[in-house]
């Protein structure tokens, strides 16, 4: 038999191999790993999807928690694993975008390491204030800001982080200087406001509302151009006048580059089915997490949409002054 022959078996014994085991997949459990502490945004998301991907794959989609460095050491360990489908990472406005640009060498590349699954569902972040603030809306809380810069502070779940440059572009719109407290994790700046620590704090609208609704923390608005279609009753801070905050936040699944097609297209189809399942879109909008347009949640638009979101950040990370690690 020819060199030639030879290779082309080879090639087809291969290539028969990778669809039977696309077939067969899955055949144990998937991770899908969250790279940050339980109970915040990404976590929420990840539980929801996770719960309805299990019923459609018929294996147990497990979270695990792999929090630090903004996000980073969770998402280079999913880059860094074996492309077979059986683990996938839950991926966001701050581990594959505004990374980018706070890492002198960032440890990934989302373009290059990952391909993209599904682009689930974006939320809004919102300005929050302890419940022992003088001010009772945002424009009472703008010019105390500038009386009483030198008192206060500004929590964030890291620096660099997305609640921090939520958080930094409203000091920086309003000419200011606050303190800035970075915390490890978005439940702990969570906590210290509610014991009336910490004075203002931009967190993921998704940990705050229980306490937004309750009343243990005070609401200046929602820093996104427009209303929430799912909070419609919480103002913006546009509409206060606050305009051109950027203060939106969006998640999406992803897998390590290498991922075969076959076995990325159940994984796709399983995400997909979730997002369309009224019981989790129920649950998603609960925590005020609205379900992107379908025509948004392919693949394809996810990885056009990567790079966009990267330019967009990377003008807001320089303006706001946030230097690389």
């Amino acid at each position: 038999m020819s060199l030639f022959r030879l290779v082309a078996s080879a090639v087809l014994i291969l290539s028969q191999l990778g669809v039977a085991a696309a077939q067969e997949y899955p055949t144990r459990h998937i991770t899908a790993i969250v790279s940050f502490g339980p109970g915040n945004s990404v976590d929420i998301f990840a539980r929801i999807m996770a719960a309805h991907m299990s019923e459609v794959l018929g294996r147990q989609v497990i979270v695990e928690n792999v929090g630090g460095a903004g996000g980073a050491t969770g998402t280079l360990r999913a880059a860094r694993a074996a492309p077979d489908g059986y683990t996938i990472v839950i991926g966001g406005t701050d581990t594959m975008a505004q990374n980018q640009w706070l890492f002198e060498k960032p440890p990934y590349n989302p373009a290059t390491d990952f391909i993209p699954i599904v682009l689930g569902v974006e939320m809004p972040l919102v300005l929050v204030g302890r419940k022992g603030l003088p001010p009772n809306d945002l424009k009472e809380l703008m010019p105390y800001m500038k009386a009483n810069q030198d008192k206060m502070n500004f929590g964030s779940s890291g620096i660099g982080g997305v609640t921090h440059l939520a958080c930094a572009q409203v000091v920086n719109a309003l000419g200011v200087k606050l303190a800035h407290v970075p915390y490890k994790s978005a439940a702990a700046g969570i906590q210290d406001m509610l014991s009336d620590n910490l004075d203002l704090y931009c967190p993921v609208v998704a940990g705050a509302l229980p306490h937004i609704r309750s009343k243990a923390i005070k609401f200046y608005g929602v820093l996104t151009a427009e209303r929430s279609p799912l909070l419609p009753d919480l103002q913006t801070v546009a509409e206060q006048g606050l305009p051109g905050i950027q203060g939106g936040y969006w998640l999406g699944i992803f897998a390590p580059a290498g991922t075969p097609e076959p076995i990325a297209a159940k994984l796709t189809q399983a995400a997909l089915s979730a997002l369309a399942s009224p019981a989790v879109d129920e649950k998603l909008r609960n925590v005020g997490a609205a379900v992107v347009a379908p025509e948004r949640r392919t693949p394809a638009y996810l990885k056009k949409y990567i790079p966009e979101e990267i330019a967009t950040w990377g003008k807001i990370i320089k303006e706001a002054g946030v230097e690389a690690k």
